[in-house]
Formats: structure tokens, sequence, C-alpha cells
């Protein structure tokens, strides 16, 4: 497990990428760029990457480390395209376990990525270009 800083007193909100995983390690690689991505545009951020399944950290992990650094807000970020059974099921109860283990943190569970316009139009002009 990677350890975090301590979370800064203005930044008390972590954001935590959730992804199905893989077994292939380069498979992490876009995941791992969007908290890139956000670690640039605001370098006191705490993102971390979680994975369901076939990598580590799990979400419960990535959870525990960001508490422990400090965060009294997680925001999980699902970065599914489509809302399937994990996105509609398994990742609300573990949310809901989350909640129950970290009672004194705010854990917002996001929209899948797939969701946003701003995704989709992104896509859209991506293919059209």
């Amino acid at each position: 497990m990677t350890l975090l800083p301590p979370v800064s007193a203005h930044a008390c909100t972590a954001i935590v990428l959730f992804a199905h995983g893989s077994r292939d390690p380069l498979w992490r690689a876009p995941i791992e760029a969007v908290a890139t991505q956000i670690r640039l545009r605001q370098p006191d951020a705490q993102v971390c990457c979680a994975y369901l399944e076939l990598c580590a950290p799990s979400l419960p992990e990535a959870a525990l480390e960001l508490a422990a650094a400090g965060a009294r807000r997680i925001k999980v970020f699902p970065l599914f395209f489509g809302v399937g059974k994990h996105a509609r099921e398994d990742l609300p109860l573990l949310v809901e376990q989350l909640r129950a283990a970290h009672p004194d943190v705010v854990i917002d569970l996001l929209p899948a990525a797939g969701e946003y316009a701003q995704l989709t139009a992104l896509m859209a002009d991506i293919a059209l270009a």
C-alpha cells in the first residue's frame, strides 16, 4: 500500500478513482493518468486509485489509508463508461460498508464517468476529429 502524506488542513477532501481492475499491469495506465492530471491541476489534492478486483489497492484499503492521512470527506469516482451491475449494485454496497467502517468520514459516491455529459461530448469530439 502506498503511504499518502497527511491531508492538508484546507484539503480535507480526498478522491478515489475507482475502476474494475485487471491482471494486465498496462490496463491501469489510463486510471493512473487521471490521478496524475488531478495532482498536476491541484498539487495538494489527495487522490488515489482503487480497484474492485484483480488489482490493489481495494476500495476499503484506499479509504482506510485516506482516512488515516486525515481525509474527512472521500469522493469515490467510478471510472466506468456503462452503468452495469458493478456500478448499480456492487459499488453502492461497498460504499455503505465504508460508511459503516468510517463513521467520522463523509463518503460520497459520484455518478459513473459515463453518466457525465461532458465525457460523452468529449468522446464524440475525439471521434469526429
